[in-house]
């Protein structure tokens, strides 16, 4: 494990020292998002962070890939490349988004592309690891990998909406993930724990946890589509290095239990994108409207609304992710008795603090500190927030 701890610094490390150098580009091509009605922000704020994400997964790899022990899960015909492809051409997409705002089916068609190129080099859906299924024919294997990673990154996406948000959900359900993928690999190959899956998510945790630093409120600097997209296309890359790879005929009655999990734990990792996004797309084709189309519904919003501050807004919902997937590993890691009580009590003080915050003494409380604080600074409490933020 020290091996993939090592490759989550270096991929920290590097995203953290890029992102000033990403800021002044992105502040230079005017790749700046500007105050919109359904935003939170109340000054303009530089995007673009995904480059400096992606680049320090690049110099990840790169240098995991000169490490004797992961010479196989970064060889040269490695999945972990094929994923950092695809990643690579999905920034590139989000980029474009970030500059020039692309419309909703030239971005889909873009995130189509990308999907393709992660497939067309070698990482598909083959298998799925339960009564010995396969996919079935190149083409619906190809097909259901598009989909497949489509629909993860637009989750990523609906969810980006807060400071520290996406980032953060995504390196809870990653660093859940990466847990999960190397008990796995200790399971199915005992004496040889390297695993391309487990590659590719250490160095996922590392970009997130590097970017957080800059991006938590008040943010520096925003992820845009080419971070989301980015993101959600190496998790669900490295979903099916696990789901769509294992071989159904080593599956015996001592991996029957844990080889339901890699098609399980994907889902419950990215349960707050996955639910927001199923939700949005519900309530927008409900109002007539595309399924497409931006609105200030997401359950971000919903949690300002009621009373939360922004920040923690963020941490009700860092906490029912960590929750959510982190219970989910326990499950399979842990035995029966030891899991059930520890969930039930994580679950019940979930619900009391976020009721809490839900309650309407809170609001009430909340909205007259700030009526009274800006009565007497005047307003100048937002001006100094904007200027630590520059």
């Amino acid at each position: 494990m020290r091996v993939y701890a090592l490759v989550l610094m270096i991929a920290a490390v590097s995203t953290y020292l890029l992102v000033p150098l990403v800021l002044r580009v992105a502040i230079a091509v005017g790749a700046i998002t500007q105050l919109r009605s359904r935003d939170v922000h109340n000054h303009p704020i530089p995007r673009l962070g995904g480059v400096a994400m992606y680049l320090g997964l690049v110099v990840s790899f790169v240098m995991a890939s000169q490490i004797p022990y992961l010479g196989n899960v970064f060889a040269r015909d490695s999945g972990a490349w094929a994923v950092l492809a695809g990643a690579g051409v999905m920034c590139l997409i989000g980029v474009l988004d970030d500059v020039w705002e692309l419309t909703w089916y030239a971005k889909l068609a873009g995130e189509v592309i990308a999907a393709g190129v992660m497939a067309w080099f070698g990482v598909q859906f083959v298998s799925l690891p339960i009564f010995g299924l396969t996919v079935g024919s190149m083409r619906l294997t190809l097909f259901a990998t598009i989909i497949v990673v489509v629909v993860v990154v637009n989750a990523v996406n609906f969810i980006d909406g807060l400071d520290g948000l996406a980032a953060g959900v995504v390196g809870i359900g990653a660093l859940a993930f990466l847990f999960y993928a190397y008990y796995l690999t200790r399971l199915a190959s005992p004496g040889d724990y390297s695993s391309v899956a487990t590659g590719v998510v250490a160095g996922l945790v590392g970009i997130c946890i590097g970017f957080l630093p800059h991006n938590f409120h008040e943010a520096r600097i925003f992820m845009g589509d080419s971070g989301a997209l980015m993101l959600g296309t190496v998790i669900s890359g490295a979903t099916i290095l696990v789901t769509g790879q294992i071989d159904p005929a080593k599956v015996d009655t001592a991996f029957a239990v844990p080889a339901y999990m890699p098609i399980m734990l994907p889902v419950l990792v990215l349960i707050i994108p996955v639910v927001d996004m199923v939700w949005a797309v519900i309530r927008r084709v409900a109002q007539g409207k595309s399924p497409f189309e931006a609105d200030a519904g997401h359950l971000h919003h919903r949690l300002l609304r009621r009373g939360h501050s922004h920040t923690a807004a963020v941490l009700v919902l860092y906490m029912w992710a960590g929750l959510v997937s982190l219970g989910s590993v326990a499950t399979v890691v842990y035995p029966t008795r030891m899991w059930i009580p520890a969930l039930v009590l994580a679950f019940v003080l979930a619900v009391v603090i976020t009721r809490r915050n839900f309650g309407k003494r809170y609001i009430v409380k909340r909205e007259r500190e700030e009526s009274l604080n800006e009565h007497r600074s005047g307003g100048e409490h937002r001006d100094i927030d904007s200027m630590s933020a520059r």
